[in-house]
């Protein structure tokens, strides 16, 4: 069996940008004088979305007003340090979506990041030369965090794609739990970390040139990439 549709988390897999997540968290933290320790911080700001995170840093519920207000300010920190770095997409990404995209395999985003940064991330790195906007699953307040598998099931309808015959990478373990729970076909984990970690038996990538093109349905009558588009 052939794969026709794929759906990608976006933090760690397509852009590999955990280590600016961390350090926006670190400046946020400082400026509102909170303390926590580093098992704090890889417990609590790792694979939740922002207003479960900032609900446990201020051990507190905030109004949707609060939360909007911190949530804005944190991100703000971020994307300046991702404009400072001049971080890109993930190594090999580019060639991939280009041959997805020449291929008519169907694909989209499924993030838990929030439409402010899904804004910033189609401005910043030109997605909408492969990605179409109105596709995009993200965290809109309502959709339950990872480990639950609403996310991918929600991408998977969004492209009326077969479960069967859809591959999703993911980076994170409450994600790899997350897509494994949404039964598609095939999960393929992206390590953008180097970590030595990865579960025994899943299969596992550094570079997207790594994933084996084979396994995607040829759709190639009318074949177009996006560089030939341009």
């Amino acid at each position: 069996m052939c794969f026709d549709c794929v759906v990608f988390d976006f933090n760690g897999t397509l852009f590999w940008d955990t280590p600016l997540h961390n350090r926006a968290w670190d400046l946020f933290l400082e400026d509102h004088h909170i303390t926590i320790s580093d098992e704090q911080k890889n417990r609590v700001l790792h694979g939740k979305h922002n207003q479960e995170i900032l609900k446990m840093l201020f051990n507190h519920d905030l109004t949707t007003g609060e939360a909007d207000y911190f949530i804005n300010e944190k991100e703000n920190i971020y994307q300046e340090l991702v404009r400072e770095t001049g971080l890109k997409l993930a190594p090999g990404v580019e060639d991939f979506l280009d041959f997805l995209y020449g291929n008519r395999t169907r694909f989209t985003i499924a993030t838990a990041s929030g439409i402010e940064n899904v804004n910033f991330y189609f401005e910043y790195l030109d997605l909408a030369r492969w990605f179409d906007l109105s596709k995009v699953v993200f965290n809109n307040g309502k959709i339950k965090s990872k480990p639950d598998p609403e996310i991918f099931i929600a991408a998977m309808n969004m492209l009326e794609a077969d479960p069967l015959r859809t591959v999703i990478f993911e980076d994170s373990d409450t994600g790899i739990r997350a897509a494994l729970a949404a039964l598609p076909g095939k999960v393929i984990r992206v390590n953008s970390t180097g970590s030595d970690d990865c579960p025994a038996g899943m299969e596992t990538i550094s570079h997207f040139g790594q994933v084996p093109r084979e396994i995607f349905c040829r759709n190639i009558d009318g074949f177009e990439t996006v560089r030939n588009r341009e």
